[in-house]
């Protein structure tokens, strides 16, 4: 039986430990890793002191260049069966390279999380406006779905988005969301104990402006409010990429405590009592989320913060949009251990119930096999990808064949 080559094209090299796009990354490299694919990942993009080690995962890594006909004696050469672009933006950028040089590989997009969305929404928050998806960004980002063969979305609402308000056939789309590991007893007997945790957290990568966002509600509308309740308690934020104007918030004599980069976001998050997080706008599932439920931390958030997340399921904490309110979750879950526990149990349901590896690993690569025996057919039913890939690919073509003259002389 061959083996089967997959291509990796990155945004950036993935930094687990800084966001949740990167722990997701991780996650799909795993995926085909699990099933012997030989994997090389490629980036144009300049590594960090915080990028993946790929080393111990006997994963190839290679640094390629914008607007480069490098790119296709590489791939030409490499031969993938599969490329997986990381963002629409990579696929804009090397989709039409790919098609030239490997028109058989298949072409897998994922998401990360709809970016339209998310530009919609803090625009609409911003202007107070009603919300607006019809946007450039809408247009390149469903260019780029329907160019592809499959598209990996790690939310429901927006497969139903996709599916229902731009009709996209649902043969292109695929959900899958984060993939974790069980929650067992074992490893709920190991959580730090209510008695044991004091204070709140709020952590994520301030590069993201729906996290820079939820900061400045933190500081301004939750704190205040919620440090007369409960003086003794402090709010400790976390994140990756903090710059000066994250710093500045700093008040240490309110308890408000900029703490910088979490090397270990779990192992960090483990030590609060509750994960406070008033997300105002974004998309995608949020995997801080994810993270206080693996380590039994109870959490508080609004209804965009735990979207798509629960199910029918009850949230481990509560969700609440309205500020006030929010406050008095806040304070009732911090005090109330019965409460708080239930809270837990609930967070370890989700995870098992929704997340769990075993219940979409094998049925997703089960349907990349089937696309690679289906493909011409696959994409002779997809008759828009078939036309955008043939004007788009001639308009990138030739504008990234333009810059690449440019850059000669």
């Amino acid at each position: 039986m061959s083996i089967n080559k997959l291509l990796i094209i990155g945004f950036v090299w993935p930094e687990p430990t800084s966001s949740a796009a990167g722990t997701r990354m991780i996650q799909l490299v795993d995926l085909f890793l699990s099933r012997n694919y030989e994997i090389t990942f490629a980036c144009a993009a300049t590594k960090s002191d915080f990028s993946y080690d790929f080393t111990d995962k006997n994963v190839a890594e290679q640094v390629i260049k914008l607007n480069d006909e490098s790119f296709n004696h590489f791939i030409k050469n490499l031969n993938p069966d599969a490329v997986l672009f990381d963002r629409f933006m990579v696929e804009e950028q090397y989709g039409w390279r790919v098609q030239q040089e490997c028109p058989n590989a298949l072409r897998i997009l994922d998401t990360e999380d709809l970016h339209f969305l998310r530009n919609a929404r803090q625009q609409s928050e911003k202007k107070q406006e009603v919300l607006d998806l019809f946007s450039d960004t809408t247009k390149r980002e469903i260019a780029s779905i329907l160019r592809c063969d499959v598209s990996l979305i790690i939310s429901e609402v927006e497969m139903a988005i996709l599916k229902e308000q731009f009709k996209i056939d649902a043969s292109l789309l695929y959900y899958l969301p984060f993939l974790e590991k069980e929650i067992t007893a074992e490893n709920i007997d190991n959580w730090i104990s209510f008695d044991e945790r004091a204070d709140f957290i709020f952590i994520g990568n301030f590069l993201h402006e729906p996290n820079w966002n939820t900061l400045q509600v933190l500081k301004t509308k939750i704190w205040p409010l919620l440090r007369k309740k409960l003086p003794n308690a402090s709010m400790n934020i976390y994140g990756a990429y903090a710059t000066q104007k994250v710093l500045q918030l700093e008040n240490k004599h309110e308890k408000f405590v900029i703490k910088g980069r979490a090397l270990n976001a779990q192992e960090t998050i483990a030590k609060h009592r509750i994960l406070l997080a008033p997300i105002q706008f974004g998309a995608g599932v949020k995997g801080k989320f994810i993270d206080a439920m693996q380590v039994g931390t109870p959490t508080v958030t609004t209804s965009i913060g735990a979207e798509a997340m629960k199910g029918t399921l009850e949230w481990n904490g509560f969700i609440e949009d309205d500020l006030e309110v929010f406050v008095d979750k806040a304070v009732e879950l911090y005090a109330n251990k019965a409460l708080w526990t239930n809270a837990q149990q609930n967070g370890s349901k989700i995870i098992n119930e929704r997340y769990s590896w075993g219940l979409f690993a094998n049925d997703f690569m089960l349907r990349v096999d089937e696309l690679f025996s289906t493909l011409i057919n696959h994409r002779q039913a997809n008759f828009f990808g078939q036309i955008l890939n043939h004007h788009t690919a001639q308009s990138t073509k030739y504008m990234s064949l333009w810059i690449e003259e440019k850059n000669k002389k």
